[in-house]
């Protein structure tokens, strides 16, 4: 059914604010500080870098850890074409696993996590210390498809989750290779210089892990890990009739937080800093607050996990042609 009539619309986003243009000037005013408002957080997108540096059956949870928080993001969220996902190996189709193309993170066996629409980025071999460094500074092939590219900016809030296995300073790829913390380092002070990111929010799960984000020195970055420099990071739960061990026990609580969590959560920061206490974990959780330049209270867990959608606000009176009009 068509309107006979014109009319007009008002298209306010973000909140529907009746505002009378009586008041002239100072009505301007506050429409301007309200944009200004609107913009001082200063990202207009986010983005997921999830990367399992292990290999072999017996790093079955490693992967099960990275495709719980795949899943957690896209809920949340995050697209496909913002998530660079990296397995260095394929538990779903291992000659091992008695449930083919599938991968459980829990005994219950009620969720596939690997799914029908996960979507890897670096496989098996491709992921190896060079390609991981070369993702985040940019420097990759000419050759290098869109979807494995991590194309960020000065507006971009990141997400880095990594998980494997660690020691003093390093993480282990393919169980051949060290990740240094060094070189971690160095990289993320690559792309700030080449403004490759507006904040970073830094996950690692592995023994020792706390070490990983000791010698960070770049500006607007969170850092949170499973275990101090001189613990080990445990297991949570196996599954006798796959006989691994399926999740990691960081991951785990950390998961049973974010279930709770919906897109349009104010949860802080602050509150994610308090998943699994060392009464749960055994290990003790680290983090390194001092580089960010936001109160953490303040800060959203939406910022890095949820989804950004581009918008723009206007004040103005839009008229529609009677064709764009329907009841």
């Amino acid at each position: 059914m068509k309107s006979s009539s014109s009319m007009s619309f008002t298209f306010l986003l973000i909140s529907v604010v009746m505002l009378s243009r009586a008041d002239g000037n100072s009505t301007e005013e506050r429409n301007q500080q309200q944009i200004g408002t609107f913009f001082k957080k200063g990202h207009t997108n986010n983005w997921a870098v999830l990367v399992c540096t292990s290999r072999f059956w017996f790093n079955y949870r490693h992967v099960a850890n990275v495709l719980s928080i795949y899943r957690s993001v896209k809920r949340l969220g995050i697209p496909d074409s913002r998530i660079i996902l990296m397995l260095a190996d394929d538990m779903a189709c291992n000659s091992r696993n008695p449930s083919p193309a599938t991968i459980f993170n829990n005994r219950e066996q009620a969720i596939n996590v690997y799914g029908d629409d996960v979507e890897v980025d670096y496989r098996n071999y491709d992921v190896t210390v060079e390609s991981f460094i070369r993702l985040l500074t940019g420097r990759v092939p000419e050759n290098t498809p869109t979807s494995k590219r991590l194309q960020t900016d000065e507006h971009s809030n990141i997400l880095v989750y990594m998980t494997g296995h660690g020691g003093e300073g390093f993480l282990k790829f393919q169980d051949s290779k060290e990740l240094t913390s060094v070189e971690l380092a160095d990289a993320f002070e690559q792309m700030w210089q080449m403004r490759r990111y507006h904040e970073v929010l830094y996950i690692v799960d592995s023994c020792h892990s706390e070490s990983m984000f000791l010698t960070f020195y770049s500006p607007n970055i969170l850092a949170i890990s499973s275990s101090r420099v001189d613990e080990d990071s445990l297991s949570h739960h196996g599954d006798s009739r796959i006989g691994v061990y399926v999740i990691d026990r960081y991951t785990f609580y950390v998961l049973q937080f974010l279930e709770r969590v919906r897109p349009d959560s104010l949860v802080s920061m602050h509150e994610f800093f308090k998943v699994c206490p060392k009464s749960q974990c055994i290990s003790t959780v680290a983090t390194r607050k001092n580089l960010f330049q936001r109160d953490v209270k303040e800060a959203q867990l939406t910022d890095f996990f949820g989804g950004v959608r581009n918008i723009e606000l206007t004040y103005d009176l839009i008229d529609l042609p009677q064709s764009a009009i329907r009841a």
